[in-house]
């Protein structure tokens, strides 16, 4: 059962649309997932995959009996299940190979990886998550998703502004929302709404924006977002936002397949309010969302100072020469027991609290390199490969932990239709499983 003061608003807001709305919501919610570019050039046929989300490259919607979570293509990093209107954002928010972008709300991930897939692997990502557990989440779905790129980080958002002021060409501002726009998916969003905390929302969105404004350079892109249909979240909050920095103003981006902005539902709006976006149930084909594209006025460089690169040590050039493995620019970071590659762009990380700086690429033990799971997934191939059909018995026991049969020697890139899966040793009839155990089925 909806809020009866939720029904109330959005009648008020939706006016002779409301039953038409009132009707999206009965109906079978979408299901859709985005391919990743950075773990193949060439995807292979997905027999649950459907039609084209229009606002998103590379996101398809599936058939909504299918189950892909369970595929190991999934644990492979070949897709990423997301809600087909959160894919939005990101589109609108254009991020190029190169650049330094800040995903300031990152968790779980979604939008994150959908960044990194468009920087191909260059520039510098970084990714913020408040809360620890979903920091983790969301480092997880990094090296899931094969991106080398990311520095993922668990901080307060403000924390970062004496880290990274005036560093960034782009940041993207999913922020915590009231969920009204996820209603139909998740029915703890009904149960935790209110008005109070529609208001609670737009406070804490107008601190995390102009943390946001403090982080981005001059003539850098600002995209912010919500999952939410409150005014107040929405409209009025970029409203907001704008009054208390006239050095940004909205920006005109085209967007034929969103629904324009509505500045006819708050009292004060700015000008540009028809340049924003909202996505809805009865219109497009998802749930509710809100973007907007802001423009930061000027045209500075970055101020970002890159940390200095340590040395590779000869464990891991062994290695890499052994299994002819080839890492992309950057530089090599020890952090804890691990040693990492970082883009060349990489800050100095004394002072941050750091879940991942990099692709991480395994550990130095008494003279030999151990490969991190990272590694595997993010190579696309490499000398001693080992590859089993999707389907095969042996894929389903590489993903229980058990050893599966080999003829390979020695390190081996385990793949599933050719996509790399993780890691085994073999002595010439088994590899020994390495796949790691929190990860197995």
């Amino acid at each position: 059962m909806l809020p009866e003061a939720f029904l109330t608003r959005m009648e008020h807001q939706l006016g002779e649309e409301f039953p038409a709305y009132l009707a999206s919501l009965q109906r079978p919610r979408a299901v859709a997932l985005r391919l990743n570019p950075l773990k193949t050039e060439n995807f292979p046929e997905l027999p649950f995959m459907e039609q084209p989300v229009p606002w998103a490259d590379y996101g398809y919607y599936y058939t909504p009996d299918a189950r892909p979570g369970l595929h190991v293509w999934h644990e492979a990093g070949l897709y990423y299940l997301q809600e087909a209107s959160a894919m939005a954002p990101v589109q609108l928010l254009d991020p190029q190979p190169g650049e330094l972008i800040c995903d300031l709300c990152a968790a779980p991930g979604g939008k994150t990886t959908q960044i990194a897939g468009k920087m191909q692997g260059k520039g510098l990502l970084v990714c913020n998550e408040i809360n620890p557990k979903r920091s983790r989440i969301l480092s997880r779905n990094m090296e899931r998703m094969a991106v080398a790129n990311a520095l993922v980080l668990n901080h307060h958002p403000a924390d970062l502004e004496r880290h990274f002021s005036g560093a960034f060409d782009k940041v993207l501002v999913d922020a915590p929302c009231s969920g009204e726009g996820m209603f139909r998916k998740e029915e703890a969003a009904i149960s935790d709404w209110s008005p109070e905390t529609v208001a609670m929302c737009a406070n804490r969105q107008q601190e995390i924006l102009s943390t946001a404004a403090k982080l981005l350079r001059p003539g850098g892109r600002l995209v912010y977002s919500t999952c939410t249909f409150a005014p107040e979240e929405d409209e009025g909050a970029i409203s907001a936002f704008l009054r208390s920095h006239p050095d940004f103003s909205i920006e005109e981006v085209s967007a034929p397949a969103l629904s324009p902005g509505r500045p006819d539902l708050i009292s004060d709006p700015v000008a540009g309010l028809d340049h924003t976006f909202r996505l809805w149930p009865h219109h497009q084909h998802g749930e509710g969302h809100y973007a907007a594209v802001l423009r930061k006025d000027g045209d500075e460089e970055s101020t970002l100072i890159p940390c200095k690169a340590e040395s590779l040590p000869k464990e891991f050039l062994d290695f890499a020469k052994q299994m002819e493995i080839s890492l992309p620019a950057g530089k090599p970071v020890v952090f804890g027991t691990s040693l990492y590659w970082v883009p060349t762009s990489a800050p100095q990380l004394k002072g941050l609290k750091v879940l991942r700086p990099g692709l991480e690429l395994g550990e130095c033990r008494k003279g030999r390199f151990e490969p991190a799971h990272a590694l595997a997934l993010w190579l696309k191939t490499c000398k001693t490969t080992q590859d089993y059909a999707p389907d095969a018995p042996e894929i389903a026991e590489y993903l229980h932990g058990n050893v599966i049969p080999s003829d390979k020697k020695g390190w081996c890139l385990v793949c599933a239709g050719g996509l790399s899966i993780g890691w085994g040793k073999g002595d010439g009839r088994i590899l020994k499983n390495h796949y790691p155990k929190g990860l197995r089925r």
